[in-house]
C-alpha cells in the first residue's frame, strides 16, 4: 500500500513525476553513489513494490566492495537484490559507452527475469543540464536539447526534477553515506569537464545559467513529445513515401526514421546524426533502389517512391545451391496462381536478368522494359539480379510472380504448359502498408 504523506522534496517530486504507477513493480538500477541510493530509499519509503538491480562493471579494483554496500543496504531495507558482475570484455568503443550497454542489457535481463513494470533509473536535474550541455556542443536537435527523456520503454527516470543538492539533503536527513565514483571527476571524460568546468565557469559568468539551461531542456523535451506522437500516428497502419517525408519538417522526419528503425529491431538510442542525415539525404535524392546500413544489421532502403527499414540478409548469388529449378507440364486448365500457363510447342529455359529485356505483360499496354516492370513491382535493386526468370528462347515469357507475356500466355480452355520455379520468387512487400496518395507516381523512369 503507498503511503499518501510526504513532505520531503525529493520524495514529493518522484510522486508528482507520475511516471510510476501505484500498481508497478519497480525494478530500481542501483549504482552504490548518491542519486541510485537516494531513489531506491525513496521509491521504498513511497512503499512501492521494489527490486533493487546492481551491476558490477569490474572496472577498478574494489568494485565488490561497492556490491557489497549496496547488499547491505537492500538487506536493512528489506528488500530483494538482482546483482551481476562483469565477465566477459567491453564492447569496441569508449569505456563509458561499452559500459552502459552493458548495464542496460543486465537492466533487461533483470527486469524480464523479476517481472518488473518499469526500471526507475536515478538521473538527475544536473544529469539533465550536462546531458543537453554535451548534445549542444556536438550540435543536436529537439532530441538532443532535451538531454534525456522521461520514459523510454519500460526505463523511467522520476527524478529529473531533483537537484544534486537535494540528493545530498535527503541522505544526510537519513544518515546514510553512499559511495562516489571517482570516475565522476575524471576530466578526461566529457561529461566530467562539463560538470566539474564548463557549467561552474558558465555559472559564475551569468549567475543562474544552470537553472535556464534546465527550464529550455524541459521545454525542448515538451515539444520532442509531441513531435514523437505525431511520427507514431503517421506509422500506423500505412507506409512512407520519399515525396510525404521530405515535405515533412525536418524534426519530424528524424523521428519517423528512429521510430521506423525502432519498429525494425534497432535498439535505442543507436542511429548517429551521420545516420539520419544520410537517410534524409537518399529519401530527397530522387530514383528508388538506395540503401544504407545500420547499426544491430538492420538496413534503410528506397524502393521505388517508399522508405523502408528491414533486416540485412546476405547478398544472393544466382549460382549458389538451391538453385532455382524450372517445372513444365501439360496441363487443361488451372487456377494455381504461383504457375504461369504458357502456349504449348514452346523450348522454355531459366535465365536472369540482362541489358535489354522487354516483354508485352498481359494486362498492360504495349511492350515494357523488364527494368520498369520491376521497379513497379517494388522488386528491390539488390534482389534484381538474381529474380528467376522464363525464357521461350530469346523472349522473355514470364517473370515469375510479377508478370507473363500475352503474346505467349495460353488461351482459356486451351491445352497449355503449366509452368512453375521452384524455388518460387517472393514477391517483396513492405511490413508496413504503403501509403498511396493521390499525386504518388507508380513508377520509376529506368
Amino acid at each position: 500500500m503507498l503511503r499518501t504523506q510526504t513532505t520531503d522534496p525529493l520524495l514529493e517530486a518522484v510522486r508528482g513525476s507520475g511516471l510510476i504507477k501505484p500498481s508497478d513493480r519497480v525494478l530500481v538500477g542501483v549504482s552504490g553513489g548518491p542519486d541510485s541510493t537516494a531513489l531506491l530509499v525513496a521509491v521504498n519509503e513511497l512503499g512501492f513494490d521494489v527490486i533493487a538491480a546492481h551491476f558490477d562493471h569490474a572496472l577498478r579494483a574494489g568494485s565488490e566492495v561497492v556490491a557489497e554496500q549496496v547488499a547491505d543496504l537492500c538487506s536493512r531495507l528489506g528488500l530483494t537484490l538482482v546483482t551481476e558482475r562483469r565477465r566477459s570484455p567491453l564492447p569496441q568503443g569508449s569505456i563509458q559507452a561499452g559500459a552502459r550497454s552493458l548495464r542496460y542489457e543486465f537492466f533487461e535481463r533483470a527486469r524480464l527475469e523479476s517481472g518488473a513494470d518499469a526500471v526507475a533509473l536515478a538521473h538527475t536535474a544536473d544529469d539533465l543540464v550536462e546531458g543537453s550541455v554535451m548534445h549542444l556542443v556536438r550540435g543536436c536537435g529537439f532530441a538532443g536539447l532535451r538531454g534525456m527523456p522521461e520514459r523510454r520503454g519500460p526505463y523511467v527516470r522520476p527524478m529529473l526534477s531533483v537537484w544534486r543538492s537535494e540528493v545530498v539533503a535527503f541522505l544526510r536527513r537519513r544518515r546514510l553515506v553512499a559511495f562516489e565514483d571517482p570516475a565522476n571527476a575524471d576530466l578526461h571524460f566529457a561529461r566530467a569537464r562539463v560538470r566539474h568546468e564548463v557549467l561552474p565557469a558558465l555559472e559564475r559568468d551569468r549567475p543562474g545559467i544552470t537553472r535556464r539551461f534546465y527550464a529550455v531542456a524541459r521545454r525542448a523535451a515538451a515539444l520532442q513529445e509531441k513531435v514523437e506522437h505525431r511520427a507514431r500516428a503517421r506509422l500506423r497502419g500505412t507506409g512512407v513515401t520519399t515525396a510525404e517525408l521530405c515535405d515533412m519538417p525536418e524534426p519530424l522526419a528524424v523521428e519517423l526514421l528512429k521510430l521506423m528503425y525502432a519498429d525494425a529491431g534497432g535498439a535505442q538510442p543507436s542511429l548517429s546524426r551521420a545516420h539520419l542525415d544520410t537517410m534524409l539525404r537518399l529519401s530527397r535524392s530522387g530514383r528508388g533502389g538506395r540503401s544504407v546500413d545500420l547499426p544491430g544489421s538492420l538496413r534503410f532502403r528506397i524502393v521505388g517512391h517508399y522508405v523502408e527499414v528491414l533486416a540485412r540478409k546476405a547478398p544472393s548469388n544466382v549460382h549458389d545451391d538451391p538453385r532455382p529449378r524450372l517445372e513444365v507440364r501439360g496441363c487443361d486448365g488451372c487456377d494455381d496462381l504461383d504457375a504461369a500457363h504458357l502456349r504449348t510447342g514452346l523450348a522454355l529455359r531459366l535465365g536472369f536478368r540482362r541489358a535489354g529485356l522487354r516483354m508485352r505483360p498481359f494486362g498492360g499496354r504495349g511492350s515494357r522494359k523488364l527494368q520498369d516492370i520491376l521497379v513497379d513491382a517494388r522488386v528491390p535493386r539488390e534482389e534484381r539480379d538474381a529474380w528467376p526468370l522464363v525464357f521461350a528462347g530469346e523472349q522473355l515469357a514470364w517473370v515469375p510472380g510479377i508478370a507473363v507475356d500475352a503474346d505467349l500466355m495460353s488461351s482459356a480452355g486451351e491445352p497449355a504448359l503449366h509452368v512453375a520455379v521452384s524455388p518460387m520468387p517472393v514477391r517483396w512487400t513492405p511490413k508496413v502498408a504503403r501509403l498511396e496518395t493521390p499525386n504518388s507516381p507508380r513508377g520509376e523512369s529506368s
